[in-house]
């Protein structure tokens, strides 16, 4: 989908961002495929994450720092019992922690104590930059560095339990919070660990993944106009 249908003004492109792609790979194959000069995107996905990816084209860019300030929502599952250093399955398991002990009021109130506004530690395998480098770099190189607790507001942090101890869940949150350090806290608060072993990003503001188009298609039909 594309909102809205312009040509000369740019164009406001909806994405369902591939397994593994960076959102800079998604944003590099329009750019090629689609010979698009001026082109950016309004908010990273992990390459491990899928779901609404926006694309902003033209004089369109000038509009990304506003979906990028926009509430986001992300379904996915995390599992107890297992750590890893990038809290998801990018690397590979490094603990292991009992799950015996922890029971269903315990977990609903893990996800309640983070709700609200919390005070998080981004994960060292990410993409915030510290002295110029971004922090995955520094991680995959072994260097230890001290990471600043950032304010961020989650508004929805549902859980289902029914398939214990895989974790079912939805989160609705502010800019700059990070679904795998609320995964390794909540891990944590249960005194055990956890992993993230799937994200989607369903809605970023107003625009919904359920109106986005696999990038192939975009291509082609963008081939089809011309």
């Amino acid at each position: 989908m594309i909102v809205p249908p312009t040509t000369d003004e740019g164009e406001v492109i909806l994405l369902n961002k591939p397994l593994t792609w960076t959102s800079f790979d998604a944003v590099n194959k329009l750019k090629k495929a689609c010979k698009i000069k001026k082109i950016g995107h309004a908010g990273t996905l992990d390459p491990l994450a899928t779901g609404l990816l926006i694309l902003c084209t033209g004089k369109k860019t000038k509009e990304i720092d506003n979906y990028q300030g926009a509430e986001k929502e992300y379904t996915g599952q995390l599992v107890l019992g297992k750590t890893t250093p990038s809290i998801d399955l990018e690397t590979a398991f490094d603990a292991e922690f009992p799950t015996a002990h922890i029971t269903a009021e315990a977990m609903q109130a893990a996800a309640t104590q983070l709700t609200g506004i919390i005070e998080q530690y981004p994960p060292i395998y990410s993409a915030v930059k510290m002295g110029g480098e971004r922090l995955y770099k520094k991680a995959r190189r072994g260097e230890v560095v001290e990471i600043k607790a950032r304010t961020v507001t989650v508004t929805v942090f549902e859980i289902n339990t029914a398939a214990f101890p895989q974790i079912s869940f939805r989160i609705v949150c502010s800019k700059g919070t990070y679904i795998r350090s609320m995964v390794r806290d909540f891990g944590a608060l249960l005194q055990s660990g956890a992993y993230m072993s799937a994200l989607c990003r369903t809605r970023i503001g107003d625009f919904w993944l359920k109106d986005a188009e696999e990038i192939d298609d975009f291509i082609n039909r963008k081939k089809m106009e011309v």
